[in-house]
C-alpha cells in the first residue's frame, strides 16, 4: 500500500508540474508584445545613434521579448526638425536627441544641452570618474526632476541621460591658437553653442552635420562642432584636420524622451525595463566614447589630426562668454534658472 500510494503522489506531482508548465507557457505565448520606434536626432556614424542598438537589445532581452524596439537614425522617418512633434503626435514612441534641438519651445533645452563649461570637472582624473560625478549629480540633486516636470508638460516622459563626451568637439582647416586666430571665422555651431563661439567673435552657421564635410572642404565654414563621432564617424578630418582644444565641456548630455502617451500604456514591470536599458545605453555611451577619444588622440602620432589647444588668454574668453550665457538663460526662464542654480551650487561658480 505504501508503494502504491508513493506512486500515486509522484504521479499526482508530475500532473501537477505539466499543468503549471503548460500554463506558465501559454501566458508566455500570449503576453502582449509592444512594437516600439525610436528615432536618433543624428545620422548614421553618429556614435550615440550606433549605440543604440545597445538600448534595443537591452530592452528585448530584459522584457523577455515583450519588447521590440526599432531604431531608426535621423533622417529615416522624419527629418531632425520634425522629431518633436512627430513623437508627439505617435509617428515616433521615442526620440534620442539633446535638449538644443527643442529649444525654441523648450528654453530649459539650451540649458539642459551643452550648458557651456557647466561640466568641465578637473578634479577627477579619468573619463569615466568625471562621467559618474555627471551622473550622481543629475540623478541626486533634483536635476532630472526639473526636466522630467518640463518635458511632462509637452508629453514626453524623459527616460534618462547619455553622455557624448567632450562638446564642443571642433574641428578647424587651419591651426589656431588664441582667440585672435578664432575672430572672424565662420564656424557650424548647434545651439546655446552659436552664442558661446560668437562670444570671442567667430560667426555661426546653421548647417545640419551632413553638409558639414563639403562645407568644410569648399570653404563655406572654417571650423565645424559635433562629438567625437565629427573624426571617428564622420570622417571630417579629412577637410578640417586642428582638433581645438580648451573650450569643451568634460562630458555632455543628450536625453531619450518617451511619448506620455506610450509610456503610460506600460506596465510598470516593463517601465523599470525601459529604464534598465536606459542605464545600460548611458554606460555604453561613456565606453564608447571614451574608446573613441581615445582612438583620436592615437591619430595625433600619425599627423591625421593635429592638436591645437587654445592659450589662457583666449581659455579665459570662453569663460567670459560661458557666464554671460549662463546668466542670460537664467534671466530668461525661470526652470531654466533653477537648473543653472543647481550646477552653480555643485560646481562652486
Amino acid at each position: 500500500m505504501m508503494r502504491k500510494s508513493s506512486v500515486v503522489k509522484s504521479f499526482v506531482f508530475l500532473i501537477a508540474v505539466l499543468f503549471l508548465g503548460s500554463l506558465f507557457a501559454t501566458q508566455n505565448a500570449f503576453a502582449k508584445t509592444y512594437r516600439m520606434k525610436i528615432q536618433s536626432g543624428f545620422p548614421r556614424g553618429d556614435l550615440s545613434m550606433e549605440l543604440l542598438k545597445v538600448f534595443a537589445a537591452e530592452a528585448e532581452k530584459r522584457s523577455n521579448g515583450q519588447i521590440k524596439i526599432k531604431v531608426f537614425a535621423e533622417p529615416e522617418i522624419v527629418p531632425g526638425d520634425q522629431l518633436f512633434n512627430a513623437t508627439k503626435q505617435g509617428v515616433l514612441d521615442m526620440v534620442q536627441a539633446m535638449g538644443g534641438y527643442w529649444a525654441g519651445v523648450l528654453p530649459i533645452g539650451n540649458a539642459e544641452f551643452n550648458l557651456p563649461l557647466a561640466f568641465r570637472i578637473d578634479e577627477e582624473a579619468t573619463f569615466e570618474s568625471k562621467a559618474a560625478a555627471v551622473r550622481r549629480f543629475v540623478l541626486t540633486s533634483g536635476y532630472i526632476d526639473i526636466l522630467r516636470e518640463e518635458y511632462a508638460k509637452h508629453g514626453f516622459y524623459f527616460l534618462d541621460i547619455h553622455t557624448y563626451g567632450p562638446v564642443p568637439f571642433v574641428l578647424s582647416t587651419k591651426p589656431v591658437k588664441s582667440c585672435s586666430d578664432l575672430k572672424g571665422m565662420k564656424i557650424k555651431a548647434d545651439g546655446i553653442n552659436r552664442a558661446f563661439h560668437g562670444g570671442i567673435g567667430m560667426v555661426a552657421a546653421d548647417l545640419p552635420p551632413t553638409e558639414a564635410y563639403m562645407s568644410l572642404k569648399l570653404g563655406t565654414v572654417d571650423a565645424a562642432e559635433w562629438d567625437v563621432s565629427a573624426v571617428t564617424g564622420m570622417k571630417w578630418h579629412e577637410v578640417a584636420p586642428y582638433w581645438v582644444r580648451g573650450m569643451e565641456s568634460d562630458q555632455t548630455l543628450g536625453h531619450i524622451l518617451v511619448s506620455t502617451k506610450k509610456w503610460k500604456k506600460l506596465p510598470k514591470d516593463l517601465q523599470k525595463v525601459l529604464h534598465a536599458a536606459a542605464e545600460e545605453y548611458w554606460f555604453a555611451t561613456v565606453n564608447g566614447y571614451k574608446a573613441e577619444v581615445n582612438t583620436v588622440e592615437a591619430m595625433f602620432k600619425t599627423g591625421e589630426v593635429k592638436e591645437a589647444v587654445l592659450d589662457d588668454a583666449c581659455q579665459k574668453m570662453y569663460r567670459k562668454a560661458a557666464v554671460k550665457i549662463w546668466n542670460d538663460l537664467s534671466a530668461e526662464d525661470p526652470a531654466s534658472a533653477k537648473l543653472i542654480k543647481l550646477v552653480r551650487d555643485w560646481r562652486n561658480l
